[in-house]
């Protein structure tokens, strides 16, 4: 393994680490189910900071590992695909498409931050119940359980869902333009 391999890996397990902490601080259920958390913001500040790739696995292993030790196992593997997605669109947007790590203009970095947090996060609002309805209708079978998530995915995944997303969204967003600067001044931003 290369300096820059070790170096890659351990700025995601601290982002892993973030996110399980993240979850752990406000972890209540709302009476849909939906878990409320901000580990979802931690996912989002890593893929804006280490990729879409790396910011989606530390968020897939630290909210994985979460929903674990926190009595739901039985989530753990639909979490792992949510986080993942989420942080591959978060990194989709804003590197690949907005180049974000080339912007000097604050203005434009915030934009896109914002524009990368949003849509990564109202995907999941849409993602997160379709896969809880293909996962109790084909995956594991519970006519229950696919009865509920199909009504969450039709009320547009409850408000806890959407008020889950715009917290995250303005925590990551505000978190990321704090530390860009500074960890770009350091050369520690990851290009």
């Amino acid at each position: 393994m290369n300096k820059n391999s070790v170096k890659k890996l351990a700025e995601a397990g601290l982002m892993a680490a973030l996110c399980f902490v993240g979850y752990m601080v406000f972890p209540a259920i709302s009476a849909s189910g939906t878990k409320v958390h901000v580990g979802n913001a931690f996912v989002v500040l890593g893929a804006l900071l280490l990729g879409g790739v790396w910011g989606g696995l530390a968020g897939a292993v630290g909210l994985s590992i979460a929903d674990i030790l926190s009595g739901y196992a039985a989530s753990a593997p639909r979490t792992f695909i949510t986080k993942l997605v989420i942080g591959l669109i978060v990194g989709l947007v804003a590197h690949k498409i907005c180049s974000i790590n080339e912007k000097g203009d604050k203005k434009a970095v915030f934009r896109i931050s914002l524009l990368a947090s949003a849509a990564g996060l109202l995907f999941n609002c849409v993602f997160e119940p379709a896969l809880k309805y293909v996962w109790y209708t084909l995956l594991t079978p519970n006519a229950d359980k696919a009865a509920s998530a199909i009504k969450a995915l039709m009320a547009v995944t409850t408000y806890s869902t959407i008020i889950n997303a715009v917290i995250n969204t303005v925590i990551a967003v505000i978190l990321y333009n704090i530390a860009r600067p500074v960890l770009k001044k350091s050369n520690l931003l990851p290009m």
